[in-house]
């Protein structure tokens, strides 16, 4: 049986590894691979009018953005997948172990399998393929593990927000953020803001964002 497959990630050496893994499928797949190593190539591989009908789509969350078309991220992407190809399964494979956004990807993308790269292994990656080709859902173990307690009398910090703090406490600076994230200056210091007030900081620098965040187990 043969299985159309979509990769996407931005590092070529990641998704050689997902292919090799997958080869030694124990399904008897015949899987036929197309790579995207960012949002531009990914985006065209879903929306072509003649497009591969992909079964599976594994796919990073961090990505080089296609600005012309708003699409910054994986997350952008799956919104796509979800319209254009409404039956393939989606496996969503990230770095980030920050709650709020394993919350998020769990509660937006609603993926057939959410897998920290950090937790994988080729074993436990087969497994995991096993069990969504099947019709199972998977999740590994450190999505397993987190509980997703939130502020419940807030509203949830939206998908930039979350991010600004991420990339705050990798030590980022503004620049560099508002680049990544294609926002003006005066729209980070906004978010800043409205930051400050959901984690119920009165006053403070970007380090007291940091450190409140996890205060809370947001990072």
């Amino acid at each position: 049986m043969e299985l159309n497959v979509l990769m996407v990630d931005d590092h070529p050496a990641i998704i050689e590894g997902y292919k090799v893994i997958l080869s030694f499928n124990k399904l008897g797949l015949d899987i036929k691979t197309t790579t995207a190593f960012d949002c531009e190539t990914a985006f065209k591989a879903i929306t072509a009018e003649s497009k591969a009908l992909f079964d599976v789509v594994f796919i990073d969350i961090t990505l080089p953005g296609f600005p012309e078309k708003r699409i910054n991220s994986g997350e952008d992407l799956v919104i796509l997948i979800r319209k254009h190809l409404p039956n393939a399964k989606i496996i969503i494979l990230t770095s980030h172990t920050e709650k709020f956004i394993l919350q998020r990807l769990l509660e937006e993308c609603n993926p057939e399998g959410l897998l920290l790269k950090n937790d994988m292994h080729a074993e436990e990656f087969l497994i995991a393929f096993t069990a969504i080709i099947n019709g199972e859902y998977y999740h590994s173990e450190t999505v397993r593990k987190h509980k997703f307690i939130f502020l419940d009398r807030r509203k949830p910090l939206n998908s930039y927000n979350q991010q600004i703090i991420v990339l705050l406490s990798q030590g980022i600076k503004n620049k560099t953020i508002q680049e990544r994230l294609h926002l003006s200056r005066s729209a980070i210091d906004k978010r800043k803001i409205a930051i400050k007030t959901y984690l119920g900081i009165d006053k403070g620098n970007d380090e007291d964002i940091v450190n409140q965040a996890r205060k809370l187990g947001l990072i």
